[in-house]
């Protein structure tokens, strides 16, 4: 018994340390969502593959020779080994990422992170409010309640981008439009003569969602300043302080909490986060640029 005992933990402590090592994937195929935003998924190139994700979570991508980034998953339709994320040109690697072709290969390592609680969603209704690239983590959320939709209450999602230019997953948004169980806004802070949706902040949106406040889970990601708004505008709501969850962005460098790069107060967010309640994060989220 000591030794299968002694061997189990020798196993557990491969498969911790699996995480933390890159495997090698290859863009199977690349989609532009717009000027400066690709989809990448990502099929491994050998038998091994990362375990498997759920929404909220980031792996680390790694390109060749430049560096490595955190990016989150941003669709979990396909439930096999390939892996989809969504990449905005911001930076060398990033770019990078955005100029690979079919049959490139990246390094892969994670996942890492914590979940969106959709255990606490179940039976209560759902509101998810989306800024800019921020949609890109709440996409899998969408996709997971969509696929499971008996068990949760009214779905409203509420989309905010700059301008219409500025939209992603347009196939998507085009069946959120036209499915009956859900209520699917959006909005743009400017746009041209030919636009005939809502111009304005996405929080404004909240007027037309149809939710139980008490009984209601509200998902938020987006820019710092627009999450803070949209906290408040689903407390104004009365949507209770612990019914309340963010996805963080900061500056990952290492997904271990070793560099320090992403220090959220007490928190680094690769390792506590990238999903937060808000009664976590009230304190930290009202600092400016902190």
């Amino acid at each position: 018994m000591a030794q299968e005992s002694d061997h189990a933990e020798v196993n557990r402590q491969s498969l911790q340390r699996d995480i933390w090592l890159p495997l090698l994937y290859t863009v199977k195929e690349k989609k532009t969502e717009n000027r400066g935003i690709v989809t990448l998924t990502l099929a491994p190139s050998a038998e091994e593959a990362i375990e498997p994700m759920e929404p909220g979570q980031f792996n680390m991508l790694y390109a060749f020779g430049i560096g490595e980034i955190p990016i989150s998953i941003s669709s979990l339709w396909n439930l096999q080994s390939t892996l989809v994320h969504t990449i905005q040109d911001v930076g060398a690697v990033s770019k990078a990422f955005c100029d690979l072709s079919t049959g490139d290969q990246v390094g892969v390592r994670g996942p890492y992170g914590t979940r969106w609680p959709l255990n606490k969603a179940k039976n209560k209704d759902v509101i998810i409010l989306a800024g800019g690239v921020g949609m890109v983590p709440l996409r899998p959320l969408i996709e997971r309640i969509l696929n499971d939709r008996s068990r949760y209450g009214k779905l409203n999602v509420l989309f905010g981008a700059r301008s219409p230019e500025n939209i992603i997953f347009h196939q998507d948004i085009i069946s959120w439009q036209a499915d009956p169980t859900l209520n699917f806004q959006i909005t743009v802070d400017h746009a041209y003569s030919n636009w005939r949706g809502h111009v304005g902040v996405v929080t404004y949106l909240i007027e037309e969602a149809n939710f139980d406040p008490e009984n209601t889970i509200a998902f938020i990601c987006g820019p710092e300043i627009m999450m803070r708004y949209a906290v408040h505008a689903c407390l104004d709501a009365n949507v209770p302080t612990d019914h309340i969850f963010l996805s963080i962005e900061r500056n990952m460098k290492c997904a271990t909490g070793f560099c320090g790069h992403c220090q959220y107060g007490p928190f680094f967010v690769c390792k506590d986060g990238a999903v937060f309640s808000y009664p976590q994060v009230k304190i930290y989220l009202n600092i400016a640029e902190l």
